[in-house]
């Protein structure tokens, strides 16, 4: 579940070589790692290498080694001159007997896979030149693309495509992930990725420490609110969920309906009393309560059992929610904040992040879009994972920074990232559900970053249960089969 950053896999690279590892070894094992993916991808046929100047190229280099002793049919186009290289690239190219084809995209010719070794995670600059050239004949000729590590052209910390970038069929990558392998745009081009052990050991993680990690089970399965037998209503909290007036009050109910159903013993739906009979006729299991002004709020709110808030779908922009969003965070419960209520402190997101400081044990999440978030935050700027990072520290919360690959990063500096959202989950009301399983898992007790992070799993795994087709509504009644599966996964009993 760990993702390393490009100067992080550099350092886990030099922890191996200074615990008696040599880098040459590291990069066999990389190379027969690739060897054994190109024979999967194609048992039949001749393959092309194309190769760059560093050790991405010099782990080309050993595959077509291996290749050719597989009695396999093995091309190798260099990007530089033979003589320039260095190191142990250095070292692979000259264990190559074949032929070494100069830079020139009319060499590639028609082979059964193309294995692309020419740049790796640490590409910081844009591709031009005789590179793109090669680029963007490897992607026209039509042959399956093998990448190493990374595909040619893609940044590997923030997933930006540099100018052009090779669209690979599969990457097999080293010791763990890279944040490109989950970031959009670099994920569309990775294929399936193969992540390879070439005997950097785990320990080493230890001394590095990462804090990026996949967002999956692993991550947060120790948090994971699994209901006792011996358990009761009132011991897994009671959200609330503030609505708006009558005219917007189905994104508080999606809400509503999506942290009953992540777990939440109780939920209770603050609404207008102009909206009461529409939302009393449209709710049955979770209960709706007669409140206009902050001051009635705040008598509800005297009960200490209520320890969860949503406020913002379909809340309305404006003054009543600013005033609402303040009186909320006096309370000291865990509060999530979405859609209107971010909007609402547009130009003024410093009183909000004030007010988000002055609790005494935060449990806030904030869940922006990237316009909300842009508006709350028009002075961060970088890749997603640095903004997403930057936000969380700069607001003293936890920022889920949504999207196909959404983010959710702490104010520790920890971050997740999803990659399994379903692109069917782009549809009207599906963030007010999501914040609605994020206060159902808060009120279940669950820390802050770990209840967004499960709230986004669930979510995508819910898109992915149903299937196309899918709404907002569908949502909730997906998470029953979503359980049933995590459950058998974690070993839980039901």
């Amino acid at each position: 579940m760990e993702i390393l950053g490009v100067s992080e896999m550099a350092k886990a690279d030099a922890a191996a070589i200074a615990g008696g590892t040599s880098g040459f070894a590291l990069m066999r094992s990389a190379g027969r790692a690739v060897a054994r993916a190109a024979l999967e991808m194609a048992p039949e046929g001749p393959i092309l290498i194309v190769a760059g100047r560093g050790n991405n190229g010099g782990d080309g280099f050993v595959a077509a080694s291996i290749l050719a002793a597989a009695n396999r049919e093995v091309r190798v186009i260099l990007l530089c001159e033979r003589a320039s290289l260095k190191g142990d690239a250095a070292r692979a190219a000259t264990e190559w007997t074949g032929e070494v084809l100069p830079c020139d995209p009319a060499s590639i010719g028609r082979p059964s896979l193309i294995i692309d070794a020419l740049f790796g995670a640490g590409l910081d600059r844009e591709v031009k030149g005789d590179p793109r050239a090669m680029i963007e004949a490897i992607n026209a000729n039509g042959a399956p693309i093998l990448s190493i590590d990374l595909p040619s052209g893609i940044h590997g910390d923030s997933g930006a495509v540099m100018g052009v970038a090779v669209n690979a069929a599969r990457t097999v990558t080293f010791f763990r992930r890279k944040p490109a392998h989950l970031l959009l745009p670099g994920r569309l081009h990775c294929g399936e990725v193969t992540v390879a052990d070439i005997g950097i050991a785990r320990e080493i993680l230890d001394t590095i420490r990462p804090q990026t990690f996949e967002n999956v089970p692993d991550l947060w399965a120790d948090a994971f609110p699994v209901p006792e037998i011996d358990g009761h209503k009132y011991a897994r909290g009671h959200a609330v969920v503030v609505s708006g007036d009558m005219a917007s009050t189905g994104a508080a109910r999606l809400s509503a309906r999506g942290a009953l159903r992540a777990g939440a013993g109780l939920v209770t739906l603050a609404s207008p009393r102009d909206a009461l009979a529409v939302n009393a006729a449209a709710l049955t299991a979770v209960m709706v309560r007669a409140i206009d002004s902050v001051q009635q709020f705040s008598e509800l709110m005297s009960d200490k059992r209520l320890n969860s808030i949503v406020i913002g779908p379909g809340a309305g922009i404006g003054e009543r929610t600013r005033n609402f969003v303040n009186a909320v965070l006096k309370l000291q419960r865990s509060v999530v904040l979405d859609a209107d209520a971010l909007t609402s402190f547009a130009g003024d997101s410093d009183s909000l992040f004030a007010a988000i400081k002055k609790q005494t044990a935060p449990q806030i999440v904030l869940t922006p879009h990237e316009g909300e978030f842009k508006r709350l935050f028009a002075t961060i700027e970088g890749s997603k994972l640095v903004r997403a990072r930057a936000a969380a520290q700069k607001s003293g919360a936890v920022v889920l920074l949504k999207g196909p690959d959404t983010i959710v990063a702490a104010p520790d500096g920890r971050a997740s990232i999803a990659a399994n959202a379903p692109p069917w989950l782009a549809t009207a009301g599906s963030g007010d559900v999501l914040a609605g399983f994020i206060g159902g898992l808060l009120a279940q007790g669950v820390p802050s970053f770990e209840a967004a992070s499960i709230g986004v799993w669930l979510h995508g795994e819910a898109g992915h249960a149903f299937g196309p087709g899918l709404i907002a509504e569908d949502l909730p009644d997906m998470l029953p089969e979503v359980f049933r599966n995590l459950y058998d996964e974690l070993g839980v009993g039901y």
